[in-house]
């Protein structure tokens, strides 16, 4: 029986050509869209989930309650880690991890062949060639992780040579992953017992190789340094908090999170006693909202809430909607094509099950076609997503068996949705009526069915288009929003910080500013936005405690403001100095001190990490975080021995002749360092990296749902057209003319687009607001990207129904009715 309806599928398919032909591509791009989005989901809910005592593993994050609102970082203060451990016993491990930056330099036989294209600021020395390596000295900016072997004792992570409780468990020890070790030394055996030198301060001594951690991580470890080596390990400092400080702690079997809120509030009391009550915070967050979190952030610096994910997830749902409402269209306008073919085979005794089979494998050999299809559109489309993602994902198609599972769900549910309905409408056909060719709209399954899919595709379609059209104006937003300081041909350069080099930083700005291409430059712990930000408990105006929030600290030289155009809105900036003399504070902070004037706050004194100066100026504020986040109150002073960069107003006209100029004085300045720079434009167009990314997934998918929509369509008119070619004819034969034909085929099907959009509005206004409630800075929705879907649609509409009624009305009428 399998083979006699397979071969007969075969032969009703490659009868009706362009109705299988159109079914199989609809089917294919849909299916292909969705084992995209599939891939796309699979990796993003994938991150760190697959660690032994994964259910036990949880983060320590830090919060604080402000008189407006609530503050949310993953960096804790640094005694946390070991009060944890002592307080604690429900905890079976505590691990503090704490990321620094620097240049690593290693020594010996180096193969430069293997590294001299892996990484721009790689700089081989010695004068070895690259086709026979030899003896050179390999510099590299590098991210350096402080780690306690506790950590490893927590994560399982496979160990080529060492083992963590040893090999990181004194001063000058240092693991390095695969990866990083064969960047290095060529292999991973040859890094065993090697020496590098980190940032010209500290040496160590390789002890350990681990396993490249795989891309679905938030762990980017390729550089571990034992926390021993960390030189702010023994800080008592409980005010101070950095993004760059984080903790992991593994509970004992048995204790679940909600056991530790009382003993985490007694905890806060104990350690806390210089703030407010209620001000400070700690939570227990689990690994697995570790990725999806954005209130926190990780050491990636990339998060994609489930909320996001759960939209994209929706999109994959409305493509396989959209898909069987076209299938189901095309097949029963093509249903009256085989009325005789039903009729035939029950006089002949088939049953009606047996059609219904008959038919349900018709649609399962299109869905098995269309997959294999999909398959090798989805192969095509994966360099795409890949370089979406900037080339730091590989997904492949064939990875694992749940990819598997899933094309074959995509196959029973397609083949069911999709061809149950046509199947039940054909094989009810009565013979009699069927033979005698008397089928007719009313008995072909209803028209208005069909018509409600029709619908239900366009309301689908609106709901996209609106979608991506609020998603693509709140990202033109983001780049065009005044962040309150100026970004433009503003570069930044990572400063050595060694005492040696930092004696070196005065000459140095100065024949930077000898360069004519130079408009300004500056000295600072970071950039005004960027990823580095620390926060700490302070004091103002001599109140007798600290205040109820934490203070954005931003340490930079006297030509911080002019460099970046900031704004003075009382008083002066910085004047020159080397260490802590004055401050100059944002109009933020003044707002939750409830100073009313800014004048007011000119000569007040500071309390900052335990050092207290006047306040000298107040800046208008500029967005320190990502517009997701509302402006911190901060505050602006100078300090030497923390300046990390230096930032560079640059003549647009002069950028390439003045960076090839500044690189090169930096190399002669410093020729023991790596030079690294990166344009501020560049570091913000980062912070929105995954909305960019989601942007674009949604037009690209918004797209594929209307190219479905737009054949389903064409399918209901081909039926509505066939259905009618009568009617037509005898409008013809007395005097209707083509266009009045055209017009009366389109007039049904703009009421179905006016209904369709109706419905789709308020699911849109609801949708684009919950996504735009995640930014702090955002467009107000107007009516516009509503009224222009609608538009939008209307204009699908017109297109495709012209297209099919004009060639129903041109029909010659004698051929309509020459059977009457």
């Amino acid at each position: 029986m399998f083979r006699l309806n397979l071969k007969i599928a075969l032969r009703n398919l490659w009868k009706y050509k362009g109705y299988t032909a159109i079914n199989i591509v609809g089917l294919a791009i849909g299916l292909a869209s969705c084992l995209l989005i599939f891939l796309f989901l699979r990796f993003q809910t994938s991150f760190d989930n697959s660690y032994d005592k994964q259910d036990r593993i949880y983060r320590v994050v830090s919060s604080w309650t402000y008189p407006d609102g609530v503050n949310f970082s993953n960096g804790v203060p640094a005694p946390l880690a070991p009060a944890l451990r002592n307080d604690f016993s429900q905890l079976e491990q505590v691990a503090a991890v704490r990321s620094t930056r620097g240049v690593v330099l290693a020594k010996g036989t180096y193969p430069v062949a293997n590294a001299s294209s892996e990484n721009p600021e790689e700089k081989p020395g010695n004068g070895a060639s690259a086709a026979t390596g030899g003896n050179t000295d390999v510099k590299r900016k590098e991210q350096l992780y402080y780690v306690e072997p506790q950590f490893f004792d927590i994560f399982n992570i496979e160990w080529l040579s060492g083992k963590p409780a040893t090999a990181l468990s004194a001063p000058g020890m240092m693991a390095m992953s695969e990866k990083t070790a064969v960047k290095y030394f060529g292999s991973w055996q040859n890094a065993i017992g090697k020496s590098v030198n980190f940032d010209q301060k500290t040496d160590f001594k390789i002890t350990a190789v681990y396993k490249d951690l795989p891309q679905n991580s938030d762990f980017p470890f390729g550089l571990i340094a034992s926390y021993a080596s960390f030189p702010g390990k023994d800080s008592k400092e409980w005010g101070s908090v950095t993004n760059r400080a984080e903790c992991y702690a593994l509970l004992k079997p048995g204790v679940a999170a909600e056991d530790l809120d009382q003993p985490l509030k007694k905890f806060v009391d104990k350690y806390y006693t210089h703030n407010a009550p209620g001000k400070e915070n700690h939570i227990f967050q689990a690994m697995s909202e570790v990725h999806h979190d954005g209130r926190f952030g990780n050491f990636r610096y990339t998060t994609i809430s489930y909320k996001e994910l759960a939209g994209l997830g929706v999109i994959g749902i409305f493509l396989l909607i959209t898909a069987c409402i076209n299938f189901i269209n095309l097949a029963t306008a093509q249903a009256i094509s085989r009325s005789k073919e039903v009729g035939v085979r029950k006089v002949m005794g088939s049953r009606r099950g047996q059609l219904v089979w008959q038919f349900l494998s018709e649609t399962t050999l299109i869905t098995v076609i269309a997959l294999l299809l999909a398959c090798v559109m989805t192969e095509l489309a994966i360099p795409g997503m890949e370089h979406l993602m900037d080339d730091q994902v590989k997904f492949q198609l064939f990875s694992e068996p749940a990819i598997f599972g899933f094309m074959l769900v995509l196959v029973i549910v397609v083949s069911f949705l999709a061809g149950l309905y046509p199947a039940l409408v054909i094989s009810g056909f009565s013979p009699a009526l069927a033979i005698k060719n008397k089928i007719s709209a009313a008995n072909a399954g209803g028209i208005g069915l069909r018509k409600t899919l029709v619908v239900l595709q366009f309301a689908i379609t609106a709901v996209l288009i609106i979608s991506t059209l609020v998603v693509v104006r709140q990202m033109e937003f983001v780049r065009e929003k005044s962040l309150g300081f100026d970004h433009a041909s503003v570069a930044v350069i990572d400063m050595p910080t060694d005492s040696l080099n930092r004696t070196k930083q005065h000459g140095f700005r100065e024949k930077i500013m000898q360069l004519p291409g130079i408009k300004e430059s500056s000295y600072c712990i970071a950039a005004p936005l960027s990823n580095g930000n620390s926060e700490t408990n302070f004091s103002f105006d001599h109140r007798g405690k600290d205040e109820d929030f934490q203070l954005n600290l931003k340490i930079a030289d006297e030509n911080y403001l002019k460099t970046f155009n900031m704004v003075v809105v009382a008083g002066r900036g910085l004047s020159k100095s080397d260490t802590i003399k004055e401050f100059v504070v944002n109009e933020q902070l003044l707002k939750m001190l409830n100073v009313l004037r800014p004048e007011d706050a000119i000569g007040k004194r500071l309390k900052v990490s335990g050092k207290e100066a006047p306040i000298v100026g107040v800046i208008k504020d500029f967005n320190n975080n990502s517009l997701k986040q509302a402006v911190s109150p901060l505050v602006i002073f100078s300090n030497q021995k923390h300046y990390g960069s230096m930032a560079m107003k640059i003549d647009p006209k002069e950028l390439s002749k003045t960076m090839s100029q500044v690189e090169e004085l930096w190399n002669a300045t410093f020729p023991n360092d790596v030079y690294g720079l990166e344009f501020m434009d560049q570091t913000i167009e980062s912070f929105y990296r995954t909305e960019q990314v989601m942007g674009v997934l949604f037009k690209v998918f918004a797209g594929v749902i209307i190219f479905i929509s737009f054949i389903g369509l064409f399918g209901l008119v081909s039926f509505i057209a066939t259905q009618r070619t009568r009617e037509i004819a005898i409008r013809k034969v007395l005097g209707a003319s083509t266009m009045e034909l055209v017009k009366m085929l389109n007039r049904s099907f703009l009421y179905m687009v006016l209904i369709a959009n109706l419905l789709a509005w308020p699911l849109a206004y609801i949708f684009t607001s919950k996504w735009l409630d995640g930014f702090a800075y955002r467009i107000d929705l107007s009516i516009w990207p509503f009224l222009l879907a609608m538009v939008l649609s209307v204009l699908i509409t017109l297109v495709t129904v012209s297209l099919r009624s004009l060639k129903a009305a041109k029909t010659n009428p004698i051929d309509a009715l020459k059977y009457e």
